[in-house]
């Protein structure tokens, strides 16, 4: 006999939203409050972090997803029986697991940053950045999550408003036109609309 109770309906699906945008390292080296200087590395706005991740593994390739910014106080340094060795292989592995950037931190450990380590990040091209004793890694991590917060909104800013600017001009008595028109202002570009058969319709 079939069941003839009903069914709970099922929850729609949640609609899709822009992944989050990257960060500039440049956004973060400019935060007064952090005090971040480069000593090595690519700089520039093509220079971007996704997150923020502290390690003190002599060896941390396994715990990298890609993209972060890996803090670390180099707990695991001191030790190191050839310091231009170790630091060589450490920038290494972290730039082949996709290490945006490093952040060596200064205190208790060091009061420095290692030349060696200066050296093995500028051979490797990954950006390192001098974290000073008065600024903690919750602090820095809680400023890469608040810009990434900023970037997206502004992502969907300007997503909304793009999507409130076409159906604007939807709405206006010659449409197919008016929506190419801004279209292409949005791209920067020009906008064609084709028919079926290949053949241009209207453009913009």
């Amino acid at each position: 006999m079939a069941d003839a109770r009903p069914t709970a309906p099922t929850a729609p699906a949640a609609a899709p939203v822009p992944p989050t945008p990257p960060v500039p390292l440049s956004a973060l080296l400019a935060r007064d409050d952090l005090a971040l200087r480069q000593l090595a590395g690519p700089t520039g706005p093509d220079v971007v972090i996704h997150w923020a991740h502290t390690s003190e593994m002599a060896d941390p390739f396994p715990y990298l997803l890609g993209g972060e910014l890996l803090l670390t106080a180099g707990v695991q340094f001191p030790d190191a029986p050839s310091p231009d060795t170790f630091f060589d292989s450490y920038v290494a592995r972290v730039v082949a697991a996709g290490g945006a950037a490093l952040g060596f931190g200064l205190a208790p450990v060091h009061d420095s940053v290692p030349d060696a380590l200066v050296t093995a990040c500028a051979t490797h091209g990954l950006p390192l950045l001098e974290v000073p004793p008065g600024t903690t890694f919750s602090g820095v991590a809680r400023a890469v999550w608040q810009l990434m917060a900023q970037a997206r909104l502004a992502e969907l800013r300007r997503v909304t408003e793009a999507q409130q600017s076409l159906a604007a001009a939807a709405a206006h008595a010659d449409p197919v036109p008016s929506v190419l028109r801004r279209i292409a202002q949005r791209l920067g570009g020009h906008a064609v609309l084709y028919g079926p058969d290949g053949t241009g319709i209207a453009t913009a």
